[in-house]
């Protein structure tokens, strides 16, 4: 297995991974629930969320890996110890894992592989992803307007709800609600400035 590289304090990362041999992840519509449940656990102590999309086979996300303080808990009385980022994400599947297979009465591994991950390393990739992630149900047919799809972050980004995600942060980048939900609706489609970096994301 090709050694994936770490995730680093403060760097953004696009995060995915998919059912074992594209299976469905989410049978049941609080299997989405409880999985986003576990993701809040596991990982939201240590990175911040921009982008979020849950398809019933495979899972995206936009984040930021907290600074070093945040990533450091007491690990005895006279040590600090940091937290390991990457055992977070395998605590969140293999606990996803555990419930489902005893729910459904199933054995073995549901997820392919770990989380994969790239580095966002420039503001067009950015921009662009928030879309991509937002996009893909309707990007592999699952429905007609992607706007519909109830497992994304796109509509809490637009509410003015309380929410875990860094919604003020990803407006400011975008301009405002009204050229966030523009740039969405007039770049449907049109993943030519982004595929060369999701092409091995595709499922």
């Amino acid at each position: 297995m090709q050694k994936l590289a770490a995730l680093e304090s403060g760097k953004y990362y696009h995060i995915y991974t998919r059912g074992n041999n594209t299976e469905t992840l989410f049978k049941h519509l609080d299997n989405y629930h409880l999985f986003l449940q576990l993701y809040r656990k596991y990982l939201m102590p240590y990175a911040d969320t921009f982008a979020y999309c849950l398809l019933p086979n495979h899972v995206h996300f936009l984040i930021r890996i907290k600074d070093e303080d945040a990533l450091m808990r007491q690990g005895g009385e006279d040590f600090m110890k940091r937290i390991s980022v990457e055992r977070q994400l395998a605590h969140l599947l293999n606990s996803y894992t555990k419930t489902i297979n005893h729910r459904y009465e199933r054995v073995g591994k549901l997820f392919q592989h770990r989380f994969g991950r790239k580095e966002v390393t420039s503001e067009a990739y950015f921009t662009r992803l928030i879309y991509y992630i937002h996009f893909n149900p309707q990007h592999h047919g699952l429905i007609d307007d992607f706007s519909d799809w109830p497992h994304s972050s796109y509509h809490s980004l637009l509410s003015k709800s309380k929410t875990a995600l860094q919604r003020e942060e990803v407006l400011e980048w975008f301009g405002s609600r009204d050229w966030y939900k523009k740039f969405h609706e007039e770049n449907a489609a049109d993943f030519a400035s982004i595929n060369p970096l999701i092409e091995d994301d595709e499922l």
